[in-house]
């Protein structure tokens, strides 16, 4: 009985990485220490040192501290490791034993570093593996935070910008994010500038305005992957909730709010939204919705959908992208199509978990990609 009553204490504990700065100086206080204590802690969590480690805090101190919060990364379940261009692909295990997904992507200007907001996702949008099966729980802000804290430790490197576009909605698990957000800007310990993260939303129009009330200057990226409301739903379920009117009002919102630039993401699905004449529509309405007379740039990133086995759907021919390209450019929306990183290790998010979930092996690599187990009793 004893047994279960600790398993249900250690349960309730709070988690070291998801504190603020001035939640963690309560904790601390709470314990009899000394306020100048949190400048010395603080730091060392966010770089990957858990209290037992610390050398410039006594052992007693760091015992009270884990009897009343845990400090825990996520492990390293599989690591894969692109030959083609040094992207890294993570299958991290957090402390339920659920499995998320995290990408260290190497670019000339910096390391960046895509996080997932949920463990699954309930958005149900038809091109992703991310929603298959759906959502299992939110993530708190440390077990986000923590991606980037063991990338960081496992790489060597510094992780320079962030791009919320890994497994689950982020607007759907807001306060999280918006406490993930702010931690991780904390000049205190990793310091990410706001300019340097992105966050990715399926359509959630709530959300939108709720982080433009923040103003905080983030890039906002809104995955549009069409241009009416019928084909949108019919992709993307959320379009039923929030449609693309009210979505792209929530857009100008958070535009004239922040004044940060949107980036649209279209995934391009063969007999779904990819011809001229869906381009032409695609930036009639992104023209009439964000310009209206004005120089205000838009940007789409095109992106031709990934082959997921259980989803059917194909990519359109090269051919047709780059027709679609220029259809959006000779109306005045720039437009990029996307490069594919880490190709030979699948390193778009949702695969790896799926895989692992389905028959408790993670999925082999193709290639001559480098591949790293974790190491089994």
């Amino acid at each position: 009985m004893e047994e279960t009553k600790n398993e249900s204490a250690a349960e309730k504990k709070s988690e070291l990485l998801s504190m603020s700065y001035d939640e963690l100086t309560e904790l601390l206080a709470g314990i009899g220490e000394p306020k100048y204590r949190v400048s010395q802690i603080f730091p060392q969590l966010h770089r990957g040192i858990a209290p037992e480690e610390m050398t410039n805090i006594s052992k007693k101190t760091a015992r009270a501290i884990s009897e009343k919060a845990e400090y825990r990364l996520p492990e390293i379940e599989l690591k894969l490791v692109s030959a083609i261009d040094g992207t890294v692909k993570y299958l991290f295990r957090l402390g339920d034993g659920n499995c998320i997904e995290t990408v260290l992507m190497r670019y000339r200007h910096g390391n960046t570093v895509c996080v997932s907001s949920q463990v699954g996702c309930r958005m149900g949008c038809a091109f992703c593996a991310s929603t298959i099966g759906g959502k299992i729980r939110d993530l708190s802000a440390g077990e986000i935070l923590g991606q980037i804290i063991a990338v960081t430790k496992d790489s060597g490197e510094r992780v320079d910008n962030i791009v919320m576009m890994g497994i689950g909605e982020p607007m759907d698990n807001y306060d999280n994010v918006l406490k993930f957000l702010k931690l991780v800007n904390d000049e205190r310990g990793i310091c990410i500038g706001y300019r340097h993260i992105s966050l990715s939303t399926c359509g959630h129009a709530d959300g939108i305005r709720k982080l433009a009330a923040e103003k905080l200057p983030i890039t906002l990226s809104l995955s549009l992957h069409a241009h009416d409301d019928a084909t949108r739903s019919r992709i993307m379920p959320v379009n039923r909730r929030w449609p693309l009117a009210e979505v792209l009002d929530a857009c100008r919102e958070y535009r004239d709010a922040t004044g940060r630039r949107i980036s649209f993401e279209y995934t391009l699905i063969e007999g779904q939204n990819c011809t001229t004449e869906d381009a032409a529509a695609l930036a009639g309405m992104l023209n009439g919705a964000l310009r209206k007379g004005t120089a205000y740039p838009i940007h789409v990133n095109l992106i031709p959908v990934n082959a997921v086995k259980e989803t059917g759907l194909r990519p359109p021919e090269p051919a047709d992208v780059r027709k679609f390209s220029e259809a959006l450019e000779k109306r005045g929306i720039r437009a990029t199509v996307r490069r594919t990183l880490g190709p030979d290790i699948n390193a778009s998010c949702g695969q790896l978990r799926r895989q692992t979930m389905k028959d408790g092996a993670p999925a082999p690599t193709s290639g001559k990609a480098t591949e790293e187990r974790k190491a089994t009793e």
